[in-house]
């Protein structure tokens, strides 16, 4: 694209002020790509105006960094499209918004997140679509032999929120996709690395990139990618009608996160092993829902399907009241207490009340505690959990 036009030479000071230091091109190559500031984009001729069929017209559209981001996730995710959004939550909804009308019906997994269960509730059930929570230990078999022909999507989340179950995504694809149903991933657990649901046919891979990709708890993004080329142009047309953007400073960092993306996974997952394996042969604690650990529920599916684990793991104490499991909590000292996770420090939250409002009720034998292993030393960790225990321990009785 052409330079913008300078100012005449006769023009005042006022207008070569304003028309001074535009855009020139780059003047040196650097490994990351530019951040482009501006919702204008100067067009080079008359003709171009409202060709924009072919060509960038706005801003919103994404400039240099969101487009170096979408193609690096489109690598990570083996996508023919990436499409961006201002959060993990935003891409989920904007994906559903996308694909689903009214008379449409969704199967959800009861095990899914939280803001997503909200959304279905209160937004998708306003429009005339009609959720019905699956249990997440459902064979493929079951669960798609049992949608209704009003059935558009099956909404996935493997392993569950919270509680971790396992689900075979890939039988569940194969399935669907011979009935025309389409399915959906959130993949955030996975990261687009350690789990690949297109490779495994499943037709949108979403994550929260604000987790794993972005990996320091400083940043807002979700992605949605998709290989079918309808599927491509429909998320995107979504990404314009609805008007979400995010900024080149955020994709920029988002870049940067997922340069070292496959470190940090590597050692969030041999730490969180670590810990889980600790954790299991303490006797305040009943049972540890780690998929990577050999033995625990999905394992499994685990090792047919992923490469490797994150730092996300749930376990369940043995029985106590809330008094205890609020004293074992408030007795860590590097366990921050907080909801969200995939950044470089370790988290700790209480489950149970969150998983009161679900359909398919469970027994984990206990209150159930989710940690996000850091990247601190696992030792230090497994000595903070240690005292924390001893402290439930006291209070149980």
């Amino acid at each position: 694209m052409p330079a913008p036009k300078g100012p005449r030479s006769d023009s005042r000071e006022e207008t070569r002020l304003i028309r001074a230091g535009g855009a020139t091109e780059l003047q040196a190559k650097t490994v990351g790509p530019p951040i482009q500031k501006g919702s204008t984009v100067l067009l080079p001729n008359a003709a171009s105006l409202y060709d924009d069929a072919s060509q960038l017209t706005y801003g919103r559209q994404g400039l240099s960094a969101q487009f170096a981001l979408r193609e690096a996730l489109a690598e990570l995710e083996n996508a023919k499209g990436v499409t961006l959004y201002p959060s993990g939550l935003a891409a989920l909804t904007g994906a559903l918004l996308t694909v689903l009308k009214t008379g449409d019906e969704v199967l959800v997994t009861d095990a899914v997140y939280k803001p997503t269960r909200r959304f279905c509730d209160h937004v998708l059930k306003r429009f005339g679509v009609a959720v019905r929570y699956f249990d997440p230990q459902a064979t493929p078999e079951a669960l798609v032999g049992g949608a209704s022909d009003a059935v558009r999507m099956i909404l996935m989340e493997s392993p569950g929120s919270l509680s971790f179950e396992m689900q075979d995504m890939a039988g569940v694809a194969k399935l669907a996709r011979a009935r025309g149903i389409l399915t959906v991933a959130d993949n955030t657990w996975g990261a687009g690395y350690l789990y690949k649901p297109l490779d495994h046919g499943v037709d949108i891979a979403l994550q929260a990139l604000t987790k794993y990709v972005g990996g320091h708890s400083d940043i807002f993004m979700g992605s949605a990618a998709a290989n079918d080329p309808a599927l491509v142009h429909a998320l995107e047309d979504g990404i314009h009608n609805v008007g979400w953007a995010v900024a080149g400073e955020d994709a920029y960092q988002m870049l940067r996160g997922l340069r070292t993306l496959p470190t940090r996974l590597a050692r969030h997952g041999a730490s969180s092993l670590a810990v889980a394996v600790w954790l299991r042969e303490q006797p305040a604690v009943g049972e540890v829902l780690h998929p990577g650990l050999p033995g625990a529920p999905g394992h499994e599916l685990w090792a047919r399907d992923y490469t490797g684990a994150c730092g996300l793991f749930a376990f369940a104490l043995k029985p106590g009241p809330e008094a205890a499991v609020n004293a074992f909590l408030d007795a860590l000292t590097l366990f921050g207490l907080g909801f969200s996770w995939g950044g470089f420090e370790s988290l700790a939250v209480s489950c149970d009340p969150q998983l009161r409002i679900r359909k398919i009720k469970r027994d984990y034998g206990g209150p159930l505690i989710r940690l996000h292993i850091g990247l601190e030393h696992p030792d230090d960790l497994i000595a903070d959990l240690d005292r924390a225990l001893a402290v439930y321990a006291a209070h149980r009785s």
